[in-house]
């Protein structure tokens, strides 16, 4: 299955029957390579990969600035240390799922929760963690 593929299908899905979406979403390598992402998926730049992959190796260094992604900056939420980053700006947020050799993003809006965020990123990124990615 291609990167795209797991990003359209997995990511991009109708959550739960609700006919509801993910706003974007996109694998991304852990030097900040696009796997594959939705045409969506905010133009980023490589310090805010360098940042989010500071959070994970030092959990806590995102809180006082915030989670910058294409310019847009989030308050950092509770997540997982060293696993999952979440981020909240107003009615929509974001989750960053963390895997061997990836970051897993879904970025959402309402009526999308963000616990059917949580879920769709996560269950993927639990997924390529098994496969060994």
């Amino acid at each position: 299955m291609s990167w795209q593929t797991y990003v359209d299908e997995h990511l991009m899905c109708d959550i739960e029957g609700t006919g509801q979406h993910l706003a974007s979403s996109a694998i991304i390598g852990h030097d900040g390579s696009v796997w594959a992402k939705s045409t969506s998926f905010p133009q980023f730049k490589p310090d805010e990969i360098t940042g989010i992959m500071k959070d994970f190796d030092s959990p806590g260094h995102l809180a006082p600035t915030g989670l910058h992604l294409g310019g847009i900056k989030y308050m950092v939420i509770q997540g997982e240390p060293g696993a999952v980053i979440r981020g909240k700006k107003g009615s929509g947020g974001i989750t960053i799922k963390k895997t061997g050799q990836a970051l897993v993003f879904g970025i959402y809006e309402e009526p999308v929760t963000p616990g059917q965020c949580n879920m769709v990123v996560e269950r993927l990124g639990d997924y390529l963690v098994d496969q060994g990615l």
